[in-house]
């Protein structure tokens, strides 16, 4: 029986990179908790995912913006670069599936808001 492990994201996109012939996005989880108070706080963490496909590349870049809340799934998988002469490491998901669930709201226009003056 062969095993595999897969892992998903779900969360709204920040950055896009041309990484070589990849594409990588930043994707924000966000994980509330409640402080001292009891009020609720978000704590975003973000997640590095890598698109190989070129299909699924373009696809993004046509229709994916900076606050679309997508989801991302596939494997995991250790990355390593150069900076400054160090090597870093790091984890990024490398996409198998990856799907726009809703657009970024737009924030209300000073015009749409409804007059309450009388």
């Amino acid at each position: 029986m062969r095993s595999f492990a897969e892992y998903q994201i779900l969360g709204r996109v920040g950055k896009r990179a041309d990484a070589g012939t990849a594409l990588k996005i930043s994707i924000a989880a966000e994980y509330g908790r409640r402080d001292d108070r009891g009020d609720f706080q978000t704590n975003p963490f973000w997640n590095t995912v890598t698109l190989f496909r070129e299909q699924t590349i373009a696809w993004v870049r046509a229709n994916i913006q900076p606050g679309d809340l997508v989801l991302a799934r596939g494997t995991l998988r250790e990355t390593s670069w150069d900076k400054d002469g160090e090597t870093r490491y790091g984890v990024t998901l490398a996409a198998e599936d990856f799907a726009l669930l809703a657009k970024k709201r737009a924030a209300p226009d000073a015009g749409d808001a409804p007059d309450n003056t009388g």
